[in-house]
């Protein structure tokens, strides 16, 4: 891209020389010219006498006129003929704009090229100062082309601020063609087409794919998603444009996201590593108890786990006296009440971007010990599934364990750090085992790995957006609880925390 600053939008570049009708045309006018200045002085009482022709040739040899004493008058008034004649000539020159005169040296040295050869006693042949089209034979001022860093001798010539360019150099630093508009952009020392310069700067909308407008105060305002760096215009914030659900990216025209049943949408990278039923979702479940057992923190109890779409997660909430949910919308729920939830059993076949059919049904789950069930919604991708898991495994560890009366904070913020503890793992083992296969791979193929624990590069940058949501969650207590209780457990460790939090119910300072 070509750099941004000290731009200057310019116009009517400054054009040295010009041109005129065909040479032979010019030569002709110029020689009939100076034919007549010599016809004034000889046509005075000099009858018979030789009259100068017009040269037809460059080369002519033209004799040297009689000369006697009777001619030194007429020579003397033909030599005044001749001031004047050239006197008129610079006063008309100085009449033209400038960029257009013939140098003044090049005048003088041409007068006097013809004084000398007038009075000149011998009989050279006869060689004229070379005659140039005007703009053609009047070297520039030693100018050097800023395109093609040669002298500019003789033509137009374009001059840009302290540079001149051949017409055919000054050419776009982008496309590389010649700039032949009256306006042009310029960006440090390199010209643009004003359309290329428009492409290479002005900022397009990832989601429509048009160029930003600019508001009503000439700036151009859009919006940018924090991770993604998604460049969108402001209006698709409330144009109902599509967003995920679970990476928050907007969906772009010419895409189509995938519509669950329960009104939510999800992208084709999500969609691709989705669990999807309670069934599929057992062996990442286990996982996530092994990796707690893994740090001596062993889950006892068999709590069910279950996946439940968005109405049935939302009654549950409300059933549930002392749960603590994340707001605007919560993913996942740690009952310790006796409740009936409708869990999901069978994942939906796909047709045209939507899921249908999909199979559920009521569960009755009776309260046998302090945590009755843990409550995950359907169809997130694998390392959301896992992370939310993760968390409401820690609470289900607080309550078999007898941690109670905890504060919002501090608990929802342990649970955080546990989730966040096991994203790390996960991405971490992600970037050490990821296979080197093409990013092309057919989604059935890729989805299918990626369910089975082969994790892709797509998977991994998934994890890491999950992980920075975590980390700078806006939220008193999620946000600034898990920022609190990670503190803690990177400066005395987690074993050492946890005790502190079952014998104080605060983070250790």
């Amino acid at each position: 891209m070509a750099p941004t600053s000290d731009i200057n939008h310019l116009s009517h570049p400054c054009i040295y020389g010009d041109f005129v009708s065909s040479y032979t045309e010019r030569k002709s006018g110029f020689m009939k010219w100076f034919g007549k200045i010599f016809n004034i002085g000889s046509s005075r009482g000099r009858g018979g006498g030789r009259h100068l022709q017009q040269p037809v040739e460059e080369n002519m040899v033209w004799p040297a006129p009689a000369r006697s004493l009777d001619d030194r008058a007429r020579s003397r008034k033909e030599e005044e003929d001749l001031d004047h004649a050239i006197a008129l000539s610079l006063g008309e020159n100085f009449k033209r704009p400038t960029g257009y005169r013939w140098r003044t040296g090049t005048d003088e040295d041409y007068a006097k090229a013809l004084q000398d050869r007038r009075f000149s006693s011998a009989h050279p042949p006869y060689a004229p100062v070379p005659f140039y089209p005007r703009g053609y034979g009047v070297p520039l001022h030693n100018r050097t082309c800023g395109g093609c860093n040669q002298e500019i001798l003789y033509g137009n010539c374009l001059g840009v601020g302290h540079s001149y360019f051949h017409p055919d150099c000054f050419r776009c630093h982008s496309c590389r063609y010649p700039i032949t508009e009256r306006e042009f952009s310029l960006s440090g020392k390199h010209p643009y087409h004003k359309s290329c310069f428009k492409e290479l700067t002005h900022p397009k909308c990832e989601v429509c794919h048009q160029y930003i407008p600019i508001n009503a105060a000439g700036l151009i305002e859009y919006r940018c998603h924090p991770y993604w760096n998604q460049k969108y215009c402001p209006s698709h914030e409330y144009d109902n444009t599509a967003r995920c659900c679970s990476c928050e990216r907007l969906e772009s025209r010419g895409e189509r996201y995938y519509r669950l049943e329960d009104g939510r949408i999800l992208c084709f990278e999500c969609m691709e590593s989705a669990i999807t039923d309670t069934g599929e979702c057992q062996p990442l479940y286990h996982s996530i108890r092994d990796y707690y057992e893994g740090m001596n923190m062993k889950i006892d109890q068999q709590v069910p786990m279950l996946l439940v779409g968005r109405e049935a997660l939302n009654e549950a909430i409300v059933g549930e006296k002392n749960g603590f949910h994340h707001l605007p919308e919560t993913r996942g729920l740690c009952l310790s009440e006796e409740q009936t939830v409708t869990s999901v059993y069978r994942w939906p076949r796909i047709g045209g971007h939507r899921l249908i059919s999909m199979r559920s049904q009521a569960q009755r789950l009776p309260r046998k010990c302090e945590v009755t069930a843990i409550l995950v919604l359907y169809g997130l991708p694998r390392l959301l599934t896992g992370a939310i898991l993760a968390h409401e495994l820690m609470h289900a560890w607080l309550r078999l364990k007898g941690y109670q009366n905890l504060s919002l904070e501090v608990e929802e913020g342990i649970c955080q750090v546990l989730s966040y503890m096991w994203l790390d793992a996960e991405v971490m083992s992600c970037a050490r085992t990821t296979p080197s296969t093409s990013s092309s791979a057919s989604s059935s193929s890729y989805s299918n790995s990626s369910k089975k624990g082969v994790k892709s590069l797509v998977e991994n940058k998934l994890g890491e957006f999950f992980m920075n949501q975590i980390a700078n969650d806006s939220s008193p207590a999620y946000g600034g609880g898990f920022r609190a209780a990670n503190q803690a457990v990177n400066k005395y460790g987690l074993r050492c925390t946890l005790e502190h939090i079952r014998l104080t119910g605060n983070f250790p300072l």
